[in-house]
């Protein structure tokens, strides 16, 4: 669970001895010491895949709507919605079920309010769907609410049979109000509680990864959170992979690597990056708890969280978590190994712009063969490729393919890629030129192919080559040059434009790809010396609220930042950021020099450790090390000459973004 993330309420605990507090997820990942060779898991048999099901905290947290009525409506969803038919089982109850004191007997009393009946009507009515009931506690004095409910430390045999009686299936175990007692030995006294009540429970070890018991939990517990608690945004969700990614190894049946609950369908991210945070997740085994109210969700929502293919990725019998293939320039590409000897393949983009990603079926693990079938598991189509493995994927999303050396890979149609060369920064009335590939992967002949690029209604968008091809065989590619030309008086700002293909197979079948693009209309940068808080910018990307123009972040709203000060100095003009951070501005070769005075804004006293980077043209161009609050602002010069554009990129110094308030102070910019 997790706490609002305001100024005065920090979720990184230094030994866990802080009452109700949460870390939050950093950016760097932990350092991995070598896996045993086979792990041991319990006994038990439980999880033997990851645990899917849905906890309420991220929803709705302490907040009145949180009750029997809403639980029981999840119940209702998961069977009416295919939920349960796709692997959901567990409805789980998190933080505020119960009364902030126990009763005179010692014993945890439910929030008459809120489950009126009490917690075990509850699980007789999920247990009657064919479901699951999870429960939270923590290993401490108090659990993690500021309210402060019991926790189960010096309770732990009470309070395992009292949830035993009551049929719960699933216990989440915090790490709040621990009274700094070992986390090993709190760990394994609730083990040892919940295996002498006799009842199955899944076991789910919340301690955010501070002592990392991916080490010493895999006979302990059946999950253990490897990090602090996700959010609701690109940030987040982005550290958290990071962190989670190097501990492949650890992970099995019985024992799960938990990066923490899914933020599908809350609203803080875009339906491309939910399905890029489902991927991920999916491809890492980690544990599906569905984090959204979903008797509010959207059909997309449902749709992403209810894509069977996806989740087989998830609960594959062989239990390996994927590992990455390769990683730079923001592409991605993690192979996870399948128990019928496929390899589920995400070619994953980070970066904020659209980016071709490429690998092979040798480099994911498989064999080699004459030909695979490739199954695109977001669009549900199969092809078949001789080898390669690549995509134009757009800006934060994935590609999730499952691939396989199969003996009737030809009577799939071929695998087509489509790209583009050539840049989507546009100024109105005055074209641009660009060039579309359409490329062959398939070790069969795509016939009869054509490309079409659209734009916004009154674009002027022409073919200045030829757009269509009899054939291409495995490896040709038909390239089209395009004249693009946005109407004088657009407006700078991000516009929507695709890209398709048609083709059709040796059979006669008919086939067509699409890719989503963004052209960006921008404007010369000013001659002479500009601060770049008053310049447009081309995109921006922020751990927490927006970036803010002449005020420190403030994590929330646009606009409610304080004066940006740095050790002391206080600073008119600049940017105010949260790690990670990432602005682009468009300088058009015309600019010589960026300089900026850097460090973390005062006003997260002692906390936050930050980098910042500039980048031209995605080249470092200047950085710093790690700074810390505690060091005056450093001056930053960067020489950018040439460059089309410049990005400002602040990144977490290794302890977690929580408090990475990172100023650019005075930045400016020299044309």
């Amino acid at each position: 669970m997790r706490h609002p993330h305001t100024r005065t309420i920090h979720r990184r605990v230094a030994g866990a001895l802080a009452a109700g507090l949460l870390c939050a997820a950093g950016f760097a990942a932990p350092a991995a010491a070598a896996p045993p060779a086979d792990p041991p898991a319990p006994a038990d048999g439980l999880a033997r895949t990851p645990p899917m099901g849905f906890n309420n905290w991220n929803s709705t947290q302490c907040g009145a709507d949180f009750d029997a009525t809403m639980v029981k409506g999840i119940a209702d969803l998961f069977v009416e919605k295919g939920l349960k038919d796709a692997g959901y089982r567990y409805v789980n109850l998190d933080d505020c079920w119960a009364l902030p004191e126990r009763d005179a007997n010692g014993r945890l009393v439910p929030d008459p309010v809120r489950f009126p009946d009490g917690i075990k009507a509850v699980a007789d009515y999920v247990h009657a769907k064919g479901l699951k009931l999870g429960i939270y506690t923590s290993a401490g004095t108090k659990t993690c609410s500021n309210t402060g409910f019991p926790g189960a430390l010096g309770h732990e045999y009470d309070d395992a049979r009292q949830f035993a009686d009551w049929g719960v299936d699933y216990l989440k175990y915090d790490n709040c109000n621990n009274q700094g007692v070992d986390a090993e030995q709190r760990y394994r006294t609730m083990r040892d509680a919940l295996r002498a009540t006799g009842r199955p429970i899944v076991y789910s070890i919340c301690e955010w990864g501070e002592n990392k018991p991916w080490e010493w939990a895999a006979d302990v517990g059946h999950l253990w959170r490897t990090t602090g608690d996700i959010s609701d945004n690109w940030s987040s969700m982005l550290s958290i992979l990071k962190q989670n990614l190097p501990l492949a190894p650890y992970a099995g049946p019985g024992h799960w690597n938990d990066p923490d609950m899914l933020e599908v369908g809350n609203g803080g991210m875009t339906d491309t990056e939910y399905r890029s945070h489902f991927s991920l997740w999916s491809v890492m085994a980690a544990p599906l708890l569905i984090g959204t109210d979903l008797r509010k969700a959207s059909r997309a929502t449902y749709d992403i969280l209810g894509n069977k293919e996806v989740v087989a990725v998830d609960q594959d019998p062989l239990g390996r978590q994927g590992s990455v293939v390769s990683s730079a320039g923001g592409r991605w590409v993690i192979a996870k190994e399948m128990a019928d000897g496929s390899r589920a393949v995400a070619l994953f983009n980070e970066s904020g712009t659209a980016q071709r990603i490429a690998t092979d079926a040798r480099a994911a693990g498989l064999p080699g063969a004459r030909g695979y079938s490739v199954r695109d598991l977001w669009q549900h189509r199969t092809y078949n490729t001789a080898g390669t493995l690549a995509a134009t994927v757009p800006a934060h999303g994935t590609v999730l393919l499952r691939v396989a050396a199969d003996p009737r890979w030809a009577a799939h149609p071929p695998a087509v890629e489509l790209g583009l060369d050539g840049g989507l920064l546009l100024t109105a009335a005055t074209p641009a030129t660009l060039t579309s590939t359409v490329t062959d992967l398939g070790g069969t002949p795509a016939r009869q192919v054509s490309v079409a690029l659209t734009g916004p209604a009154g674009w002027r968008v022409r073919a200045t080559s030829p757009a269509s091809a009899a054939v291409l065989t495995t490896g040709g590619t038909l390239r089209t040059g395009w004249r693009v030309t946005a109407p004088a008086g657009t407006p700078p700002g991000s516009y929507g434009l695709t890209l398709r293909a048609g083709y059709r197979s040796p059979s006669g079948t008919a086939e067509t790809v699409q890719v989503p693009l963004t052209a960006s209309v921008v404007v010369p940068p000013p001659s002479g010396t500009s601060y770049l808080g008053d310049l447009p910018w081309l995109s921006a990307v922020n751990g927490w609220g927006p970036v803010e123009r002449d005020t420190s972040n403030g994590e929330s709203a646009a606009g409610d930042g304080r004066p940006l000060t740095i050790g002391g100095t206080v600073y008119a003009k600049g940017l105010g950021v949260h790690a990670l951070g990432d602005i682009a501005f468009y300088t058009g070769g015309a600019c010589e020099q960026v300089t900026a005075s850097v460090g973390v804004d005062d006003e997260k006293d002692a906390k936050g450790t930050v980098a910042f980077e500039i980048l031209a043209d995605d080249t470092k161009a200047a950085g710093t090390g790690v700074l810390t609050s505690a060091m005056p602002a450093q001056q930053l010069t960067a020489d950018i000459s040439g460059a089309q554009v410049i990005r400002l990129v602040v990144t977490d110094g290794g302890d977690g973004v929580d408090s990475d308030h990172a100023d650019w102070a005075n930045a400016r910019l020299n044309c």
